[in-house]
């Protein structure tokens, strides 16, 4: 093969993906580029770029701060959004890499997929969705598309992060999941890896806070097949939990590689377009796909409705509403940068696009300064 011009990104990228990529992957010279058009960069290709553009984020910083299920009051053990992210992240480039995707394309939309939740989890995107019911609503995923295309400011000439059409699509298609459209391969990859991750590391936390005992597992088929791979029941106690959790990883990341590989073996030949077009889509076998379901009723079901979750859920909804009714009926409170959004979405959108972009530990600061101490109202508090 001929060797690329150092001196020639484009030409380098091409060389590299034509390698390592399977033709059905997205190679970046097929992207169909961004809404501002870009030179190219001198050593990373379009889709390294996106990675970047996210991981330096303020938003995606603040995902440290972010309850993923279990609050910053209940230890410090637990996921928050950012390692849960980098988990799905780390998941979903496996994948990708046995598969022979494009890893990058990969890695950056995973980074993005959760940049959009509001403080206090799925409780406090309800909140918010009720609040702003008459008013188009609220969607974190949304609110995602929000923040990378309108709020982060890179650019002094126009908003947003400026990511590529293939990046933001994997987004879109988070906020329309009704969307009957096949998807591109990267995009079921990123999904299946956030759905593998979260019933994964749920049960470890939930067992590390102990929210869940070791007995309440029994009889769940995908638990059963983990302690038919590996001997847990003769492990001690502090060795076993993060055993289970890996051989629960590895029985689904294992069982959606072969599923998926013997699905992409006849269209080896057909690109990233006609794979979409042929219908192809990845995932487990249905008997793995059934014992996964049934675990995630378990969680549903003793997990995040337990009583201590409730009880947390219920105080942050309450400080929530009050600190959105605050802000609502005196805007003028709001910060400079989200009274400039008011201009253009109005006072209501303002207000949820400035509470869903808060940590958990902030949004409680401003419900302790606005609504228990009166803050005086005019203050710039951002």
């Amino acid at each position: 093969m001929q060797q690329a011009d150092p001196s020639d990104s484009k030409a380098n990228w091409n060389q590299r993906e034509s390698v390592l990529l399977a033709r059905y992957a997205m190679h970046s010279c097929d992207s169909q580029g961004r809404e501002h058009p870009e030179h190219e960069h001198p050593y990373r290709g379009p889709f390294q770029r996106d990675r970047d553009r996210i991981l330096h984020s303020s938003a995606f910083r603040r995902l440290s701060g972010k309850m993923q299920v279990f609050t910053g009051d209940m230890g410090d053990y637990h996921r928050t959004r950012l390692t849960h992210t980098h988990e799905v992240a780390s998941l979903a480039r496996t994948i990708g890499r046995t598969l022979r995707l494009n890893e990058d394309l990969i890695e950056a939309m995973a980074l993005l997929h959760d940049i959009g939740h509001p403080p206090f989890g799925h409780c406090g995107e309800d909140v918010l969705s009720d609040c702003l019911k008459h008013h188009g609503g609220f969607s974190h995923n949304q609110f995602a598309m929000d923040l990378v295309t309108k709020i982060e400011q890179r650019y002094t000439d126009y908003p947003g992060l400026n990511l590529t059409h293939e990046v933001l699509s994997g987004q879109q298609f988070r906020s329309d999941k009704r969307n009957s459209e096949t998807q591109m391969l990267e995009i079921q990859v990123v999904d299946a890896a956030d759905s593998i991750a979260y019933d994964s590391h749920d049960v470890d936390d939930a067992l590390k806070l102990g929210l869940l005992e070791w007995r309440q597992l029994d009889g769940l088929e995908l638990v059963e097949r983990a302690k038919r791979s590996v001997p847990l029941d003769s492990i001690e106690e502090s060795l076993r939990r993060p055993l289970l959790v890996h051989t629960l990883l590895d029985l689904q990341m294992g069982d959606f590689l072969r599923h998926s590989s013997e699905l992409l073996q006849p269209v080896a030949g057909l690109t990233s377009q006609e794979v979409c077009q042929a219908c192809i889509k990845l995932q487990m076998s249905p008997g793995i796909e059934q014992e996964k379901r049934q675990l995630e009723r378990f969680l549903f079901e003793n997990v995040y409705r337990h009583e201590r979750l409730v009880e947390v859920r219920d105080k942050a909804a309450m400080r929530l509403r009050q600190l959105y009714k605050s802000l609502a009926g005196h805007p003028e409170r709001l910060p400079e940068r989200a009274r400039n959004w008011a201009r253009s979405w109005g006072d209501q959108r303002a207000v949820g696009a400035y509470l869903a972009g808060m940590t958990d530990r902030f949004c409680d600061e401003q419900y302790l300064l606005l609504v228990e101490m009166g803050r005086p109202c005019g203050v710039d508090w951002s």
